[in-house]
C-alpha cells in the first residue's frame, strides 16, 4: 500500500492530500499558486478527488473545505488538469453535490 509520505508532493498538494485546510490556507496566504499543477492534477482537481474518494472510502458525508479554500484564494474553477478534466468533471464523477453547487455559484459570480 502506498502512503502519502511515499510521494514527493509540493507543500500545497500535500495539504490537499491530507485535507489539512489550515495548512493549505496558510500556504496560499503566503503566496502558493492556487492553480499549481503537480503530476496529473491541479490543486482544485486534486482537492475534489480527495474529498470524493475519501467520502466513498470512509462512507462519511462529502466535505468541501479544501475546495472552498482554493476558490477563495483564486483557483480557476475552469482550469483543466493535464488529463483534460475540469474541476466540474471531477465533482460530477463523484456526484459531489456540495462541490458542484459551490463551483456553479463561483463560476456564476466570476462571469458577472
Amino acid at each position: 500500500m502506498t502512503h502519502v509520505d511515499d510521494f514527493t508532493w509540493t507543500p500545497a498538494h500535500r495539504a490537499v492530500e491530507l485535507e489539512d485546510a489550515q495548512t493549505l490556507a496558510r500556504l496560499l496566504a503566503d503566496g502558493a499558486d492556487p492553480n499549481e499543477v503537480f503530476g496529473a492534477a491541479t490543486l482544485l482537481t486534486h482537492a475534489l478527488d480527495v474529498e470524493g474518494d475519501g467520502a466513498l472510502q470512509s462512507r462519511q458525508p462529502l466535505t468541501v473545505h479544501t475546495t472552498a479554500i482554493l476558490l477563495a484564494f483564486g483557483a480557476d474553477p475552469e482550469l483543466r488538469d493535464p488529463a483534460g478534466d475540469t474541476p466540474m468533471d471531477v465533482a460530477e464523477e463523484y456526484d459531489h453535490q456540495p462541490a458542484i453547487k459551490l463551483l456553479t455559484q463561483h463560476m456564476a459570480r466570476c462571469s458577472r
